[in-house]
């Protein structure tokens, strides 16, 4: 992929090739990180925290919610989804 050319928009954007966002996991809302050299940009998957942190035996959540997520909904089928296992049915 070296030395592939990308063009920059009226509004200063440059438009990553999918293959490329797919090497590095990036989706729209990634970061990145530029950096300026002698030799030109260099621009860099920004480091990332982890959503989920091991606390005292416990794992904590420390992300956002996906838009749209009812938390009520997703514990009520897991509780049902979990009565049924012991049932057996």
């Amino acid at each position: 992929m070296n030395g592939m050319k990308v063009k920059i928009d009226s509004a200063g954007r440059v438009v990553l090739p999918k293959n490329v966002r797919d090497r590095f996991r990036l989706k729209a809302g990634s970061r990145l990180e530029l950096e300026e050299s002698s030799e030109g940009i260099l621009l860099k998957p920004a480091e990332q925290s982890p959503s989920m942190v091991l606390r005292d035996g416990v794992w904590v959540h420390l992300g956002a919610l996906p838009e749209g997520l009812d938390w009520n909904k997703l514990v009520d089928h897991d509780r049902e989804e979990r009565i049924k296992d012991i049932w057996g049915r």
